[in-house]
């Protein structure tokens, strides 16, 4: 008998063999067997009566029916186990095929299908892209009125919260997907629990008995359906608390209810004592979150007018699931990359100790998020964001050593070996973010550029532990400070447990606690800062329901008439303002760029003109902003009558102004292109801001640009400026648009519909921006500035049009004025200065070294009131107030001391140079030191009594102070204390 295999993801679980007769073709009997069979809706409720009908696919239940009425001679019988066991070989289970069959299948149930977003979020409450859901908060909160009912996306996602379990357990992650659909209004509880069974159970295929759900411990309704509706046993659904089972925002804002799936490894433990928190037994991989409350600020709850699902699906843990292997590590998403560290270590994952396998898993985890971060444009540096991806690959670097990776693995010791890493995380990014490839030079570039000096940064560390341990050694009972311990690890890089074998080797301990406390602190700040989606519902939400988006008709016309629809002052609304207050407009219409793109807002005024006897109206705009999705708030303040709710206003935009900022906005562009001619195709915009007297850009690059290919910038753009080119703007679907090469805005968001500004054969990139309509327009560019403002990023400042030729007539009056001041000509000036710098850098050095005399001879004076401390050892000690002299002076005056006193001497200094200061210097000869006493740990709380700090080498060290009233009692407190210590120590 002829036949084919259905796959068990189309139908209800069970796999099925389809005979047909022998003379039927498979191909032309196919569908007429599904649909006779009564296949469409017939298997699903004779397998899976609990499931529901998507009322998506209602049509298509109804056509099915239609079919029903044929004969078929094909006939539907349940497989063997054999035949079972043979399908489930072809059964696509790879992490890409799990995140396209979870958005196919919301899909097929009415879900958009969205594009996740930036691991960078438009959203100032966090510091990273934490979840599915916040590219959809303004929806969520009402600010923004939904585009679609209900969606599904593939979310990139990042949390450094437990950054710690990262390989010691089989789930946490930095980087991870989170599959999730969501329901703005649309459906609710029924569906989202039925559907997500479906997900489960049908299209994944996941035994009904292994699988375990949990519910807020008062959510009956949500009870009741996963029983009733879905029948899951009672004795797998678990109630659970407040702090497992509901989700909030924050102190106010949307909350509710959730629900999660269990996945059970070891269902033959039974129902006893089941704890789903057990790693050993279960995995939670969907979570519900039904988003039915508004928390109030004293605590009560009151129900949202529009409830709303959240659900998330962990794409590493289906993969885990689905492909069978002990931890989210070893699945095909992941994998590779330990792989290729496993390679480059020269060890075998698999026969690996736990020790190897946990730094592998730290590199195969580290390198996803480092990749994906650096492609969203977050560089290394030592705040916000960029500290997270330092700190990440920082960890991959010094695992890497602990390995014994050495070099870049290809013959160069003092490379790196990072990129060769990140290009195996790049080669699994296709689906997951198509653009990470074509950003692959600008990734790998970094992340040498960043292991080469980490790599130096590790060594100072090597150095400074050496010294902390010698400064150990004399203590009765040494133990490094777990103060000093986590310092060694969070700046330098040091792994603790390196701190800790080295220390051993010393005979000194780790004062672990210490470095506990330090690191949960540490982790208390990032989770309370960074790992919150803050929510809060309030007068804006009612405010964007009542008043429609703004229409902007600023790209044809610069005045327009329009309604006063709002009027808000200090954010609420009223009905009327007068002359003299500060005011927020909305209009109905508008010819007022919002401030976005990074254009700042348009200035004008509004007119109310009422005729001879009524009092004008005139309100002066200073900026305007977007808000609560499309609204456009004109910020101003009234200059002559009352404005009122309703009131029909004349909106004029100031001309000049506008003028200004197209010329810097087309300019920006064409920075970019001139960027990518002269220093390459990979570097990419990081940020902008045009304004009306100027534009800025920041742009990845490792170095600072010459001045040769500055000029050649400049050399570009102005040729382009010149050849009075027409711009062309035109708007077209997303899609379309970066086939055709169009450039995307660092950070900006797009529709599908996006605006497209070319300048033909120079430039095309997507923006809403305001531009000039011939390149002539822009007059002439000048680059003012160029410089570095964090690790890999750079940044312009150029003039253009009007405000340039500002800059270069301001330029050509100081000009004239050095000139007349110098007395030589314009070509002259730079010789002259150099002259004079000469002279004055001659003259502040024999000052110097008068000073410096000065403070040894009135050092030689006071070196008589040196005394000795100690007994079996004799220390001369001298502590004494140098009045006024400078810092430099002050540290002369103490090394010459310490050598005319000789070893072993402990000099302290003190002085006011000038009014509210204070300078204190410590030198300690090599025999104090060998005692075990620091100068640089010595002087700091000397320092803190006149409200300063300082800190130095253990020989010498400086400090200052903001307290000159306090130095004596400080320095006296100095002295008591050296005298104190060295006669214990030389006693």
């Amino acid at each position: 008998m002829a036949g084919f295999t259905l796959p068990y993801s189309i139908h209800g679980g069970i796999s099925l063999f389809i005979s047909l007769p022998s003379s039927s073709t498979p191909t032309a009997n196919y569908t007429s067997a599904l649909c006779g069979a009564g296949f469409v809706t017939g298997t699903i409720n004779r397998f899976s009566p609990s499931i529901l009908h998507c009322r998506h696919c209602l049509q298509r239940r109804t056509n099915a029916a239609k079919f029903r009425k044929k004969s078929t001679s094909a006939s539907i019988q349940p497989m063997t186990e054999e035949l079972m066991e043979d399908e489930s070989k072809d059964i696509p289970v790879s992490g890409d095929s799990i995140r396209q069959r979870f958005l196919d299948f919301y899909a097929s149930r009415g879900h958009k299908v969205l594009p996740g977003s930036s691991l960078v979020p438009d959203d100032p409450t966090v510091l990273l892209t934490i979840a599915g859901m916040l590219q959809f908060k303004p929806i969520f909160l009402g600010q923004m009125p939904r585009k679609v009912p209900c969606a599904t996306t593939s979310q990139k996602c990042l949390r450094t919260n437990d950054v710690e379990n990262v390989g010691r357990t089989t789930r946490h992650h930095t980087f991870f997907e989170m599959l999730g659909n969501f329901s703005f209004g649309d459906y609710f509880k029924k569906e989202a629990i039925q559907w997500a069974w479906e997900l489960s159970t049908v299209e994944f295929g996941l035994p009904t008995n292994r699988l375990w759900v949990s519910v807020y411990e008062d959510d009956d309704e949500a009870f009741e359906i996963w029983v009733k509706e879905v029948g899951v046993p009672i004795e797998h659904i678990i109630r659970m608390g407040e702090d497992d089972n509901f989700w909030t925002s924050g102190a106010t804002g949307p909350c509710g209810p959730c629900s999660e799936i269990y996945y059970d490894f070891h269902p033959e433990r039974g129902y006893l004592n089941v704890d789903l928190g057990d790693d050993t037994r279960f995995i939670e991989f969907y979570n519900l979150v039904f988003m039915q409350y508004n928390k109030k600020d004293d605590g009560s709850l009151e129900p949202l007018k529009q409830k709303n699902i959240d659900t998330g699906l962990g794409l590493e843990r289906m993969a885990r699931i689905l492909q069978k292997v002990p931890n989210n590590y070893e699945t095909d998403l992941i994998y590779p990359i330990i792989e290729k560290a496993s390679e480059l270590a020269n060890v075998s994952y698999h026969l690996a100790d736990d020790r190897t396998k946990l730094y592998l898993k730290i590199i195969g985890d580290h390198s996803r998020a480092i990749v994906y971060l650096i492609s969203d444009g977050v560089f290394p540096s030592n705040i916000g964001r960029g500290y997270v991806v330092r700190r990440l690959i920082r960890r991959v670097v010094r695992t890497g050593r602990l390995l014994d990776i050495k070099g870049d693995c290809r013959g160069n010791p003092e490379g790196a070996f990072l990129p060769s890493v990140a290009e195996k995380a790049i080669e699994l990014s296709t689906h997951i973010d198509p653009d990470v490839k074509a950003r692959a030079p600008r990734i790998l570039e970094e992340l040498k550029r960043e292991e080469l000096r980490f790599v130096q940064t590790l060594e100072r560390g090597e150095k400074l532990l050496d010294e902390m341990l010698k400064a150990c050694k004399n203590e009765k009972n040494p133990v490094l400070a777990g103060k000093d311990a986590f310092l060694l690890y969070d700046t330098y890089g040091f792994p603790v447990e390196i701190t800790i074998e080295v220390a051993e080797e010393h005979g000194i301990s780790v004062d672990m606690k210490g470095f506990n406390d330090e690191m949960e602190n540490q982790k208390r700040q990032s989770q309370a800062a960074h790992n919150v989606v803050k929510l809060e519902v309030g007068d804006s939400a009612d405010l964007a329901k009542k008043i429609l988006d703004t229409e902007f008709l600023g790209y044809d016309t610069l005045s327009t008439r329009a309604v006063v629809e709002s009027l808000l002052v200090n954010g609420k609304p009223v009905i009327k303002v007068s002359e003299g207050s500060d005011v927020e407009v909305l209009l109905n219409r508008t010819p007022f760029y919002a401030e976005s793109g990074g254009q700042i807002g348009d200035h004008g005024f509004l007119y109310v003109n009422q005729g001879k006897n009524q009092q004008t109206v005139i309100v002066e705009i200073n900026d305007v902003k977007k808000s609560l999705g499309n609204l456009f708030v004109h910020k101003g303040t009234i200059r002559e009558g009352v404005l009122e709710v309703g009131k029909e206003v004349e909106a004029a935009v100031d001309p000049k102004l506008r003028q200004r900022a197209k010329v810097h906005h087309t300019a920006t562009h064409l920075l970019q292109s001139a960027l990518k001619k002269v220093i390459g195709q990979e570097t990419s915009q990081a940020g902008s801001l045009v304004t009306f007297d100027r534009l800025r850009f920041d742009f990845n690059f490792h170095r600072p640009l010459f001045d040769a290919e500055l000029v050649e910038i400049e050399g570009l753009i102005n040729g382009w400026i010149g050849d009075a080119t027409l711009l062309q703007t035109k708007v077209m679907p997303l899609t379309e648009a970066k086939r055709a090469g169009a450039i995307a805005m660092f950070g900006e968001k797009y529709g599908e519909e996006v605006r497209v500004v070319e300048v033909p054969g120079v430039s095309m990139e997507l923006c809403g921006g305001t531009h000039v309509s011939n390149t002539s327009e822009i007059r002439a560019f000048k680059i003012i500035s160029e410089q570095g403002i964090a690790s890999g990023i750079r940044r312009i400042e150029a003039v253009a049009g009007e405000a340039c030729i500002e800059y270069i007539n301001a330029r050509d009056y100081h000009m004239k004025q050095l000139c007349s001041t110098l007395k030589v000509k314009a070509e002259d000036v730079t010789t002259r200065v150099q002259s004079l710098l000469e002279e004055l850098r001659a003259a502040r050095n024999e000052v110097a070294a008068l000073r410096a005399k000065a403070a040894e001879y009135e050092a030689s004076n006071i070196s008589s009131k040196a005394f000795t401390v100690g007994t079996s050892k004799k220390i001369r000690v001298l502590v004494e107030s140098m009045d006024d002299i400078d810092a430099d002076s002050l540290r002369s005056a103490a090394e010459y001391l310490v050598d005319m006193l000789q070893d072993p001497a402990a000099i302290v200094l003190g002085s006011s140079p000038e009014e509210g200061k204070v300078s204190l210097v410590a030198a300690f000869s090599q025999g104090v030191v060998d005692l075990g006493i620091q100068a640089g740990k010595f002087i700091g709380p000397i320092a803190k009594l006149c409200g300063g700090g300082g800190g130095g080498r253990p020989n010498f060290a400086q400090a200052g102070g903001r307290k000159p009233e306090n130095l004596s009692s400080a320095l006296e407190k100095a002295q008591a204390d050296l005298v104190s210590i060295l006669s214990e120590k030389a006693g």
